[in-house]
């Protein structure tokens, strides 16, 4: 006597709900890494050089491979990771060179961007931008690389929201994030005791509505450090 088969419980709206609400979908959990690694390879908190597994990435963020997989790819894209032909991943380590060029690039956009900005500048954002480099001198005080690096790009994205150009802003962050290793290496280079001195100078130009001032504050600012570790 043959034995019946096993029958399978067809899956009903409500089982898919509760499988929903305990594994994330995959397209959430890779955003969710590609968003939490980018931040933190924009503010430092990675060394140039570093190299990452996709295991690695998975065992930090709790995820499966391929989450950490599309991140990492956007993330190679974006010029954020560096991947050789062995298929190594790493963060940058930018030649001199390419340093040059990508404070060429800040010069450019974000001058432009202060500029834009500076005819919407209304007290509460100068107040705001202040408040921002209390923070960033805070950050110095402590020593602490990440947050210097992060409240410093937060006072230039502040700023540059009130340009209403996305295009340029998106284009600088991708700057940024290709430089923030770098920054951290700059950062211990220069042994910062105080605040960027050209942010006072920008938010003195904001006030008295001096746009050459401005512009020559912001120049100064985003270019100075980086040549300085190019030399």
């Amino acid at each position: 006597m043959s034995k019946s088969p096993i029958s399978t419980p067809t899956p009903t709206l409500a089982m898919s709900a509760r499988a929903t609400e305990t594994t994330p979908p995959i397209g959430a959990a890779h955003d969710r890494v590609y968003r939490q690694l980018r931040s933190r390879i924009m503010y430092g908190d990675i060394m140039p050089g570093v190299a990452l597994t996709l295991r690695g990435i998975g065992k930090e963020f709790g995820v499966s491979m391929t989450p950490a997989r599309e991140s990492v790819r956007r993330l190679v894209a974006e010029g954020a990771l560096t991947m050789s032909s062995s298929g190594r991943i790493s963060t940058p380590e930018l030649s001199n060179e390419r340093i040059e060029e990508l404070a060429a690039l800040r010069a450019l956009i974000e001058v432009e961007l202060a500029s834009r900005a500076l005819p919407r500048a209304h007290m509460a954002l100068i107040e705001r931008l202040q408040a921002i480099n209390g923070a960033v001198a805070e950050a110095v005080a402590h020593r602490d690389a990440v947050s210097y690096i992060r409240t410093n790009l937060e006072f230039h994205r502040t700023l540059y929201l009130r340009a209403q150009a996305p295009a340029m802003l998106a284009m600088t962050e991708t700057v940024w994030l290709q430089m923030g290793p770098t920054m951290r290496a700059l950062y211990g280079r220069l042994r910062r005791t105080e605040p960027p001195q050209y942010h006072r100078l920008i938010i003195a130009a904001l006030r008295a509505g001096d746009e050459p001032g401005l512009r020559l504050a912001v120049r100064s600012d985003v270019t100075m450090g980086l040549r300085m570790l190019a030399s």
